[in-house]
C-alpha cells in the first residue's frame, strides 16, 4: 500500500515537472520568462522548454491588433461650447517585453492617455472646427498618442472619434442656421434662374429684331430694285413714245395722253373720301385712246414686216445667178 502511494506521488511530481518544463504558446501570443524574478527571454508561438522551478512564465502578451474603447466625456471647446466626445483606439503590441515591463496595466494607461489628449485637442479648437474637421482631430490624436506609447513597445495604428454631440440648444441653433442657409441657396438659385431666363428672352428678342430688320432690309432692297426696273421700263416706253411723237405719229400722242388719263381716273376712284365716282362725258375719249394704242401697235407691226421684207429682197438681189 505504501509503495502504491509512493509511486503515485512520483507520477504526480513527474507530471508537474513535465508541465512546468514544456510550454506551448498559441499563435498571436508571446510569453515572457523570468528566472528568479528577472526577465530572461520571451516565448514565441510554438513548443518550448524551460527549466522547472527556476524559470517561470510571467506575462502572456496578446500581439494581435486590438480595439480599446475610450469612454464618453464632456469637453469644453475654445469658444466655451460643451461637447460630448468618445472614441476608439486601435493598438498592436510590437515588443512584448517592453509592453510587459515598461508600463503597468497597458490597456488602462492607453485609454487614459487617449482621454486626456482628446480633451487637449478638442479644447484647442472652435465648435465649428470640431464638427467639421473630424479627420484633422483623428490625425492629431494619432500622432500624439503613438509618440507617447512608443516607449511601451506599442503601435497605435488608428484612432477614430466615434461621436461628437453638442448640447441640444446648440444643435437646435445649428438646425435653424442650416435651414436658413438652404433657403438662401434656394433663393440664389431661383434668382440665377430668373436672370438666365431674362437673358435668354432678351437674346431671343434681339435675334428676332435682327432678323426682322434684315427682312425689312431685303424687302426694301427688292422694292427698290422693282421700282428701278419699273422706272427703266417707263423711261424706255417714254423714249419710244417721244420718238414716235417726234416722227409725227398722232397715235403715240393719243397713247401717252390716254395712259395719263387712266392713271388719274384710277387715283380718283381709290380715294378714301370718295364714295361716289362721277364719270365725265369725255370718258369716251378713253375708247379712242385705246383704239389709238391698237393702231399704234398695228403700225409698229406693219413697219416691222416691211423692214423684214426689204431685208429679204436685198438679200436675193445680191445673190449671183447660177447657170
Amino acid at each position: 500500500m505504501g509503495e502504491l502511494i509512493f509511486i503515485g506521488v512520483i507520477v504526480v511530481l513527474a507530471l508537474l515537472v513535465v508541465s512546468m518544463t514544456i510550454k506551448s504558446v498559441p499563435q498571436g501570443m508571446e510569453w515572457t520568462v523570468e528566472r528568479f524574478g528577472r526577465f530572461t527571454r520571451k516565448l514565441t508561438p510554438g513548443l518550448h522548454f524551460i527549466v522547472p522551478f527556476v524559470d517561470n512564465v510571467r506575462y502572456k502578451i496578446n500581439m494581435r491588433e486590438r480595439v480599446l474603447d475610450v469612454p464618453k466625456q464632456e469637453v469644453i471647446t475654445k469658444d466655451n461650447a460643451m461637447v460630448s466626445v468618445d472614441a476608439v483606439v486601435f493598438i498592436q503590441v510590437m515588443e512584448a517585453a517592453r509592453a510587459a515591463y515598461e508600463v503597468d496595466n497597458l490597456d488602462f494607461s492607453i485609454v487614459n492617455l487617449a482621454m486626456t489628449n482628446v480633451r487637449t485637442v478638442v479644447g484647442s479648437m472652435d465648435l465649428d472646427q470640431v464638427l467639421s474637421n473630424r479627420d484633422d482631430i483623428n490625425a492629431r490624436l494619432l500622432s500624439v498618442i503613438d509618440a507617447a506609447t512608443n516607449p511601451w513597445g506599442v503601435k497605435v495604428t488608428r484612432i477614430e472619434i466615434r461621436d461628437l454631440s453638442p448640447p441640444p440648444d446648440i444643435t437646435e441653433a445649428m438646425a435653424r442656421q442650416m435651414k436658413a442657409e438652404r433657403l438662401k441657396r434656394a433663393e440664389i438659385l431661383e434668382a440665377e434662374g430668373e436672370k438666365q431666363s431674362e437673358i435668354l428672352r432678351a437674346e431671343g428678342e434681339k435675334q428676332a429684331q435682327i432678323l426682322e430688320a434684315e427682312g425689312r432690309k431685303e424687302a426694301a432692297f427688292r422694292d427698290a430694285e422693282a421700282r428701278e426696273r419699273l422706272a427703266e421700263a417707263e423711261a424706255k416706253a417714254t423714249d419710244m413714245v417721244s420718238a414716235a411723237i417726234a416722227n409725227g405719229d398722232l397715235n403715240a400722242v393719243n397713247y401717252f395722253l390716254g395712259q395719263k388719263y387712266v392713271e388719274a381716273f384710277a387715283k380718283l376712284a381709290e380715294s378714301d373720301q370718295q364714295k361716289t365716282v362721277i364719270i365725265p362725258a369725255e370718258f369716251s375719249n378713253i375708247v379712242s385712246t385705246v383704239m389709238g394704242v391698237g393702231e399704234l401697235a398695228k403700225a409698229a407691226r406693219d413697219a416691222a414686216k416691211d423692214a423684214a421684207s426689204d431685208a429679204v429682197n436685198q438679200g436675193r438681189g445680191s445673190v449671183p445667178p447660177t447657170g
